[in-house]
């Protein structure tokens, strides 16, 4: 292989996308069926990815990076709970460039399940996501 060893000059014009501008389209997924059901793009798409995120278990799957879904908290207290769910639900998010920011993130408690709903803030707008019932021990 032969690699240049002077200066490369341009002589056509070209434009530069940013990672913002790069298309979102992708496969509608139906969870229920298992089956792809169209496509869809921008927020829906968003709304989709982040319900894949907090519904595929880290480290889990080989298809995926060590980086991609949700460590789940079974086999922790209350406590710790409460101080890490947060934490490990924002890292998951935040790994799409996509996804900017996490507010009005609440937290609730029933019996031995911890309630999450909060606020995604995309580059397409916000996704209000609630995640019901993720299991853990209580002490």
């Amino acid at each position: 292989m032969v690699l240049p060893t002077g200066n490369i000059t341009v002589t056509e014009d070209f434009e530069v996308v940013s990672e913002a501008e790069l298309p979102t389209r992708t496969y509608k997924l139906d969870f229920e069926r298992g089956r792809c059901v169209g496509f869809i793009d921008r927020r829906k798409a968003m709304e989709q990815a982040i319900y894949k995120v907090l519904n595929t278990h880290r480290f889990a799957h080989l298809i995926y990076s060590d980086d991609y879904g949700f460590q789940n908290m079974i086999g922790h207290e209350r406590l710790f709970v409460q101080g890490e769910l947060p934490r490990r639900i924002k890292e998951a998010l935040l790994q799409d460039e996509r996804i900017t920011s996490i507010e009005n993130f609440r937290l609730e408690f029933e019996k031995d399940e911890a309630y999450v709903s909060l606020t995604a803030i995309t580059i397409y707008g916000d996704v209000e996501v609630l995640r019901e019932g993720i299991p853990f021990v209580q002490s």
